[in-house]
């Protein structure tokens, strides 16, 4: 039995590594702050399936992975995913209510979005928003629309790239200061004209994630694992986490998204960190948009 990595989860606000097992359902091993991790990929990189409503749907063909990319999905798997997908706009049609949100990573790095209700902050953290708040709520459509509202009046984007989030990480200004300017942009999205009737304006209620993604004293981040390779371990103390990224207590991040598909098991008791990695870039200036764009005989709560 193969149990593989998906990646991380949020559980009630607190980070979990994933893993599934065809036939086994799936699974998770909740990350504390100040762990030791250690695994080694084993085999190589297989598509992790389709998973909708809670379900996976295991890839037909078990296709192999490239060790880099972001997603753990053969192009078949991924086109059939993005087939019936509100990120995709290709489920305009779901009933579900809707929120619109801002969120702050970083001095000048603030996007509006949208996430089904019934997920609560879930996107938020899985996005490794550091501040944000609800801006409203209403069926997909209007949050739709009012997220492109936003966009063009306000010149907020819809997205930034994860190379961006992570490298200020170390180098936040005080809660009291991300918060101000979450309000701000709030105050400034409310008083906009051409919002849509039927979406109801939620009041400015900022959330801060420093405790759940342990942010305090996080050591400013040095390096990021660019892919994982079999045999190749890491290993290390693990300071923080915020959206798919573990922090190290020696400055390497670990995106998680290029641990998903692989399976890990434990190292050499005296392996040390191997896996190919590489440089954070430099700080941008504010508001540059550079860089857009298991349990018992399975043994996996071990490794984290």
């Amino acid at each position: 039995m193969t149990w593989r990595c998906t990646g991380i989860r949020w559980n009630d606000g607190r980070p979990a590594i994933g893993w599934c097992a065809d036939g086994r359902g799936e699974r998770s091993s909740l990350l504390v702050h100040g762990q030791r991790l250690a695994f080694a990929a084993r085999g190589e990189r297989l598509c992790l399936g389709v998973r909708r409503a809670g379900k996976r749907t295991v890839c037909p063909t078990s296709a192999a992975v490239p060790a880099r990319s972001g997603n753990a999905q053969c192009p078949d798997c991924a086109r059939l995913d993005r087939s019936f997908s509100v990120a995709a706009d290709t489920n305009a049609a779901d009933p579900r209510p809707y929120r619109v949100y801002l969120a702050w990573f970083g001095p000048g790095m603030v996007k509006v979005g949208i996430t089904a209700e019934e997920r609560g902050p879930a996107r938020l953290l899985e996005q490794g928003a550091v501040t944000w708040t609800w801006l409203g709520r209403g069926p997909l459509m209007a949050t739709r629309r009012t997220e492109e509202l936003l966009r063009a009046a306000l010149g907020v984007p819809d997205r930034i790239a994860y190379a961006r989030k992570r490298a200020v990480r170390g180098h936040l200004p005080a809660a009291v200061e991300r918060a101000g300017e979450v309000a701000e942009l709030h105050a400034r999205a409310v008083e906009l004209s051409g919002w849509p009737e039927s979406l109801e304006p939620l009041g400015c209620e900022v959330t801060d994630h420093a405790r759940p993604f342990a942010l305090d004293g996080l050591p400013a981040p040095t390096r990021v694992i660019t892919e994982m390779v079999p045999g190749g371990a890491v290993v290390g103390h693990l300071v923080g986490a915020a959206g798919p990224d573990l922090h190290l207590a020696d400055g390497l991040v670990v995106d998680t998204r290029l641990l998903a598909g692989w399976e890990l098991v434990a190292p050499a008791a005296d392996a040390t960190t191997d896996v190919p990695s590489a440089d954070l870039p430099p700080l941008a200036a504010p508001g540059s948009r550079a860089g857009q764009d298991g349990h018992g005989q399975d043994g996996q709560d071990g490794l984290f």
